[in-house]
């Protein structure tokens, strides 16, 4: 099982980004690594604390692992949005490589504190750990933040962040939200230069669902390695499940019911891959 520093290195260093999608189950699992093996992608599976409560670490990791030792390609599994270090460690001791500590709602010194504290538990596992400064709008899981309350990233902030606490990547906030957008959002990328000319580790873009292309290409030319996808992927699973089980009341088998959704998801995928401009790094 690899962590993400040497493939968020690689893609910084050739002027790309490694997708990292959320998965839920089984099914979202196969359809991301198939995908990401057929296009010879760097793939980082990621799941919110809602999904391993709902599947079960041990089951995740497991599914993981498996992929892992099945396709030649680089497969991270990574704790999105985590804030309990009970549960952090839990997966670390597990095998898990790749955290995300999320202490943003907190004030900075807290975040700072909390952070450094999983960097020095992660690092002893051989993981690495991605932490947020400021807040990104909209819902992760159960936390929901207004998006008038969301703060964009300061750059001389950055500096002194990842200095005091030896973080391995930093999400960034500057004006993407999780879920989708009513409106076409509208990155700060100045500030986003301003942040790579002073931080020399990864930079990490959340809630990408819905970003225009263009829009998330620009990201990457200034220094973004790694963009995450989560609502996009749910929502042609979740359409192309309910459009069978509709026309085929009386379907039973899972087998069968699930096929259109997971082709419906690996067709974003693809697309995602694709933007991230990925393929055929491995």
């Amino acid at each position: 099982m690899n962590n993400s520093k040497e493939i968020l290195l690689k893609a910084q260093k050739e002027g790309y980004a490694v997708p990292a999608f959320n998965c839920h189950n089984l099914e979202t699992i196969q359809v991301i690594v198939e995908m990401a093996n057929e296009m010879r992608s760097p793939v980082i599976i990621a799941g919110t604390p809602g999904t391993f409560d709902y599947a079960g670490r041990d089951y995740i990791q497991a599914i993981v692992e498996v992929a892992s030792k099945k396709y030649n390609i680089p497969i991270v599994l990574h704790l999105d949005h985590h804030t309990d270090i009970d549960s952090i460690e839990e997966s670390l001791e597990l095998g898990t490589k790749s955290v995300m500590i999320d202490a943003s709602h907190r004030s900075y010194d807290d975040n700072v504190k909390i952070v450094k504290e999983v960097v020095e538990m992660a690092h002893k596992h051989g993981a690495t750990v991605e932490a947020e400064l400021g807040m990104l709008g909209g819902q992760e899981d159960d936390l929901i933040v207004d998006e008038k309350d969301s703060k964009y990233t300061n750059p001389a902030q950055a500096v002194d962040f990842v200095k005091k606490t030896g973080i391995d990547s930093l999400a960034v906030a500057i004006g993407t939200a999780h879920g989708l957008y009513k409106e076409e959002p509208k990155l700060d990328f100045e500030r986003l230069a301003e942040i790579r000319k002073v931080v020399d580790i990864p930079l990490v873009l959340h809630g990408a669902s819905g970003v225009p292309e263009e829009q998330v290409r620009k990201a990457i030319s200034l220094g973004i390695t790694k963009v995450n996808i989560a609502t996009e992927l749910k929502i042609p699973f979740s359409d192309n499940l309910r459009k069978y089980l509709v026309e085929h009341p009386e379907a039973n088998d899972p087998r069968k019911y699930m096929s259109d959704a997971k082709k419906a998801m690996s067709e974003v995928v693809k697309s995602k891959i694709l933007m991230c401009m990925s393929e055929n790094r491995y």
